[in-house]
């Protein structure tokens, strides 16, 4: 049996995610293709919570949907990968979801998700559930560099026993930085259900044994908050970075807008304070 929408894209309420990012986008172009991609990243928190919980998460369309437009969570890259791919293909655009690997590729799983557009000929590297200062799609051509929001990126082509991957840099205390590395191979539902469990399930997921929570402020700064630390970034001027206060870990998921209901906050609190039994840095 062929399955026309095997991502149930046509099952997403479109008007509920562009409420939530509070754009009103018309036309399938690259304006709107930046201006969706922004709003997306700057309203959307990227965390690992439910990870942390043992809560899953799930990565089907409709899980993601309830959890990030119904009551107004975020995640982690595979529920923020689906949840833009399904938008960017009701509004008409051309999408591949594409799997990478972070760090260095001949040592790390294909555990990450990406979103690809092809749009007047070109291909675009979308990246919603990752690093939050690449504000907007970079092309990828190999050489492809971007500066925005406060932060270069670059794109380079790297062809290896006669396979193409295209690795996302970011221009980092005066040199380049690997990010990720992402392949061509076709993606289907189940890839991305794989992937997701390993990185939620395994022992060795790093997203086990901590806690990072990261978002955009009203303030235009970006937050970066850990079970241990708190980083604040401001486009133009210097990084700061301390340890969370006794306390503060309510405040600053207050300041990123993570809603969390049901109890999960207090069992939040107390997975952290496990956290810092077995890594007191």
């Amino acid at each position: 049996m062929r399955h026309e929408d095997p991502w149930n894209t046509a099952a997403l309420d479109l008007r509920a995610y562009y409420e939530r990012l509070g754009v009103e986008p018309r036309v399938p172009d690259r304006a709107t293709l930046d201006r969706l991609n922004e709003a997306h990243i700057r309203t959307l928190t990227f965390d690992n919570i439910d990870v942390l919980l043992g809560d899953g998460p799930h990565v089907d369309l409709a899980s993601v949907s309830r959890k990030f437009l119904e009551q107004g969570r975020g995640g982690y890259c595979f529920e923020h990968g689906v949840l833009f791919a399904a938008a960017l293909e009701r509004l008409g655009y051309d999408v591949r979801r594409r799997l990478g690997r972070v760090g260095d590729p001949a040592e790390s799983a294909r555990a990450h998700m990406v979103v690809e557009i092809v749009l007047d000929g070109r291909r675009w590297l979308a990246d919603p559930g990752f690093d939050a200062r690449l504000l907007r799609p970079i092309e990828m051509r190999d050489g492809a560099q971007d500066t925005y929001g406060g932060a270069t990126h670059r794109m380079r082509r790297v062809v290896e026993e006669e396979t193409v991957f295209w690795e996302l840099q970011r221009w980092t205390r005066g040199a380049w930085e690997r990010q990720h590395t992402t392949d061509e191979l076709p993606v289907r539902p189940v890839d991305v259900a794989m992937a997701n469990h390993y990185v939620s399930v395994h022992g060795g997921s790093p997203f086990r044994s901590m806690l990072t929570v990261s978002g955009h402020l009203a303030d235009g700064s970006h937050a970066t908050l850990t079970h241990g630390t708190v980083t604040v970034r401001r486009p133009g001027t210097r990084t700061t970075k301390r340890e969370l206060g006794r306390g503060e870990l309510d405040e600053w998921l207050d300041r990123l807008g993570v809603a969390l209901t049901g109890g999960r906050r207090d069992r939040l609190q107390a997975a952290v304070a496990g956290l810092h039994v077995d890594d007191p840095s």
